[in-house]
């Protein structure tokens, strides 16, 4: 028992240097191969992951949504009740804004969000510039078992992308709940009722805030992060990277 034990504990501490050794190959691999755009098989900048043509391709969305009207399955555009629970997204998903996510969040390429803080950026009216950018948070045995958060680096690249002030973890998920991948819209908006609070709710009163995620679905995820935000009294909307309808 004892050298099982022993044997697994080798083999947890050598899981960080064997993605250490994983990510150094993918960095080689890139540097050693020409990209390919996976959209149509031309040359592409890896940084960009699609070629310009294929990403210029994808439909974007020049409306505002309501992620409470959207969770509830009522038509969310022209929404004029809920106004705290605002969503814009850069890009409607299709089979191109498809591989953008996918690469990013299970292909082990983090490094695309810095590439898309001007395509969320380009999403913004110019008067939903915000005081404050934040990220729905993975728990964290969800952050341990893929080693990032996607939507923090989607965060920090817009952020960035507007030179206005990241506050990482200022919402925090206080549980774990199921994937939302195979659930229906009311089963994701059970799943993540209550999930979400803040850090510091009297620090957020009154501000202008954007919460950033990879895709909105239902609208449940959002919806779930805007209300403790409205509830504090912040100003607060959402921002996707692709609204897959």
């Amino acid at each position: 028992m004892a050298a099982m034990t022993r044997r697994a504990a080798l083999r947890m501490a050598a899981l960080p240097v064997l993605g250490l050794a994983l990510a150094l190959a993918r960095d080689l691999a890139a540097f050693a191969l020409p990209q390919r755009c996976p959209g149509c098989g031309v040359a592409a900048d890896p940084e960009g992951f699609l070629c310009a043509r294929c990403r210029r391709a994808i439909p974007r969305l020049e409306t505002a949504l309501c992620a409470r009207c959207l969770a509830a399955g009522r038509d969310p555009i022209g929404c004029r009740v809920h106004g705290g629970f605002s969503v814009r997204a850069a890009w409607i998903y299709d089979e191109r804004a498809a591989l953008v996510v996918h690469a990013l969040k299970f292909q082990e390429r983090p490094g695309l969000a810095r590439a898309l803080g001007e395509t969320l950026a380009r999403a913004l009216p110019p008067e939903a510039r915000p005081d404050l950018v934040l990220e729905v948070p993975l728990h964290r045995t969800r952050r341990r078992e893929r080693g990032y958060n996607q939507a923090a680096l989607l965060a920090d690249a817009l952020a960035t992308t507007l030179a206005v002030p990241r506050w990482p973890e200022a919402l925090i998920r206080v549980r774990a709940t199921r994937a939302q991948a195979r659930l229906g819209a009311a089963a994701r908006r059970a799943n993540l009722a209550g999930a979400f609070r803040l850090a510091q709710p009297k620090a957020l009163a009154g501000r202008s805030v954007l919460i950033v995620d990879d895709v909105l679905t239902t609208g449940a995820t959002l919806e779930a992060c805007l209300a403790p935000l409205e509830a504090a009294g912040a100003r607060a909307k959402g921002l996707a990277l692709a609204w897959a309808q």
